[in-house]
């Protein structure tokens, strides 16, 4: 809570800090309290002058340009902090391993991926913090691919300063997370294995040669982006037995992980659900409450992970398969309530 006195001065209820607003023709040799920025519509939008800059006689016209006839000049209270020092603060507590800080900015601390690999995010923790007020923190969802370089979360502070207690209570909610987890952050992102995948190919339109295979390049495009690999396929008909025979051959090439694409639909002559199943699968789940890819079966295999397919793998960017596959590569055991999950915002097309 903070007010404005007699003297044009903004003032905290709950410590000392005070904000003197200064004409620029005056604060020549005064050092800004905040970050200032420069908007040019279409061109440019960044920091034109850094937190703590020394004004100059030369930086008034600059000053003008953007609109500031005054500026602030802070007296920091003790129980307060700025806001780049609350949103550095923040991160530091927040971020674990596979994340780099950029540097405070306007009152902003990015956090960035610095490897490949699955972000983990808990909910909790962000609600939590979004709770206290004065501060914020904007996270991508958890169990998102991070890209390096890619942001995945930022902590803000939304005023010039904030109470120094509310980015202590930041600390202990990640210190608490840190101690219940093994030492593990609230916001962290997690290495991919590099596996290896046998693909069985079914469909009789494949097998005899009447078209070509398009199952093959794209299951093989998108283990190649999270660092694994198609160590093999094969190739069987629309034959139940042939189909499981395959299923056992892969099996026993110990590959991490069976990809059999092909005859997922409800049509009766599509045997691959029914061939996994009769191969022994464990199925965890046939369907998924996603669309593309409401027909993907998975299950596993004397331990190795097998997914049945459907066809908008082959032409759609982004399935129900682009969401399970990071989690087997990132050492995940699919649960049906993982499944489940996959409902909500789980439409991107029919």
């Amino acid at each position: 809570m903070s007010h404005i006195n007699e003297n044009n001065e903004i003032t905290a209820a709950s410590a000392h800090t005070k904000l003197r607003e200064v004409s620029v023709y005056d604060a020549i040799g005064l050092r800004l309290a905040h970050d200032l920025t420069q908007i040019i519509p279409g061109q440019f939008k960044g920091r034109l002058f850094k937190k703590g800059h020394l004004v100059t006689e030369a930086d008034i016209p600059k000053l003008l340009d953007i609109g500031k006839e005054h500026i602030y000049i802070m007296e920091l209270g003790d129980n307060d902090l700025h806001e780049d020092d609350a949103a550095l603060r923040m991160a530091r507590a927040l971020f674990g391993e596979g994340i780099t800080l950029t540097e405070p900015h306007e009152g902003k601390v990015s956090l960035k991926a610095s490897q490949l690999g699955l972000v983990h995010i808990d909910r909790e923790i962000v609600d939590a913090i979004n709770r206290l007020g004065e501060i914020a923190l904007a996270t991508v969802k958890t169990n998102t691919v991070a890209q390096p370089g890619r942001q995945l979360a930022a902590t803000r502070a939304i005023p010039l300063y904030v109470p120094k207690a509310r980015v202590e209570t930041v600390e202990r909610l990640a210190a608490e997370y840190r101690a219940a987890h093994e030492g593990a952050a609230p916001i962290r992102v997690r290495p991919l294995h590099r596996l290896k995948a046998g693909l069985l190919t079914t469909g009789g339109e494949v097998f005899s040669g009447r078209i070509e295979d398009k199952f093959g390049p794209a299951v093989r495009n998108k283990l190649e982006a999270l660092g694994s690999e198609v160590a093999e396929q094969r190739f069987a008909p629309d034959d139940r037995q042939i189909i499981v025979k395959e299923i056992h051959y892969l099996l026993s090439k110990r590959y991490d992980m069976i990809l059999v694409t092909g005859g997922m639909s409800v049509d009766p002559d599509d045997r691959t659900p029914g061939a996994i199943k009769a191969a022994g699968a464990h199925i965890v789940s046939y369907g998924t409450p996603m669309l593309p890819g409401s027909m993907l079966l998975i299950g596993y295999l004397d331990g190795v992970p097998i997914m049945g397919l459907p066809g908008c793998v082959m032409h759609d960017p982004y399935t129900s398969f682009d969401v399970l596959l990071p989690r087997i590569l990132a050492g995940d055991t699919i649960m049906q309530d993982d499944i489940v999950d996959m409902g909500y915002g789980g439409l991107y097309g029919c």
